[in-house]
């Protein structure tokens, strides 16, 4: 259920001087030794991770047998950007396995990167399943059920082998049973989950022992985060110029990251409203104590009125 009503401002949408409006939702941030150091709103109460669960699922290809590793593994994880080395990726990891772009259960879409969807559409293209930015997640689903002998047409069913092992990662490194299940926007089962929990989750990723699939994992995603997003993405530029950093977003403005030290942030903005989650994520690291150049590119989101910047939004804590 919805709680907009007692949620507070995490973000202030000012124009002009003048507050505008704001965007709330719920935030939690832990400290290096997982405790609970701070909190705003109801970061306890489930939410749907959307693609913040993609690590987790990347865990249950790995569990599945699937030996996928460096930029495979890191595509598996992602939410990318269609970029043509993110297709290519996608189609290797299927071929390997002897499949085609023909299996994929993803929507046919434009890519999630402005840049390449307005290039595609120049150049005479249209939405596929491939373009759709859950494809690497699903081509390594695909190839693990190839690999075990597991029925193709059936892998997004909740009951499916592949399915299981998700959610048995996800409530696994949470620490918590699903509260809700529902289907994601690729049409994968989703799991409801609280921000506190996944911040633990990704917490664990990162201080796994090395070698074990949950770090194999999160050090893929660290290695290559191009491939976990694009080059003109936030999480790319986090994990590229923070030595360590895991983070992953998600659709309605779901955020995770967790820091080498075992510092770690899940936030949700109430109304999915992406032009607020730069700004919170930036004010929520420097809570966290991190000082880094990216984040002042990271938290940048100017409003305009006749051509030039007249206000912004903020982070309201």
């Amino acid at each position: 259920m919805s709680q907009s009503a007692v949620l507070p401002a995490l973000a202030e949408v000012i124009r002009s001087g003048f507050t505008e409006g704001s965007h709330r939702g719920s935030l939690v941030l832990l400290a290096a030794d997982g405790s609970v150091e701070f909190t705003l709103g109801a970061p306890d109460e489930p939410v749907f991770p959307r693609s913040t669960a993609k690590p987790f699922q990347a865990v249950a290809t790995l569990r599945a047998g699937l030996p996928l590793r460096g930029e495979q593994l890191a595509l598996a994880a992602s939410s990318h950007s269609a970029e043509t080395f993110h297709r290519e990726a996608v189609r290797q990891i299927l071929g390997d396995a002897g499949l085609t772009e023909a299996a994929l259960r993803t929507p046919a879409e434009l890519p999630m990167d402005t840049v390449e969807a307005e290039q595609l559409l120049r150049d005479g293209g249209e939405p596929e399943p491939i373009m759709m930015d859950c494809s690497g997640k699903h081509a390594g689903w695909l190839a693990a059920c190839a690999a075990n002998g597991w029925d193709l047409d059936a892998y997004l069913d909740t009951e499916h082998p592949i399915q299981l092992l998700a959610r048995e990662a996800l409530e696994e490194f949470t620490g918590e049973r699903a509260a809700h299940v529902g289907t994601d926007g690729c049409g994968a089962p989703l799991l409801a989950v609280s921000l506190t929990g996944l911040a633990r989750g990704y917490r664990a990723l990162v201080l796994a022992e090395p070698g074990t699939p949950q770090r194999l994992v999160a050090d893929a995603m660290r290695a290559h985060p191009e491939y976990v997003a694009g080059t003109r993405r936030a999480d790319t530029w986090l994990m590229r110029e923070v030595p360590g950093a895991l983070s992953k977003m998600g659709a309605e403005a779901v955020q995770v990251v967790a820091l080498a030290d075992g510092r770690a942030l899940a936030f949700k903005i109430d109304d999915g409203a992406e032009r607020a989650r730069g700004p919170v994520l930036a004010a929520a690291l420097r809570r966290l104590g991190l000082d880094a150049p990216v984040l002042a590119r990271i938290g940048a989101a100017p409003l305009h009125g006749g051509g030039r910047v007249v206000g912004e939004v903020r982070a309201a804590f």
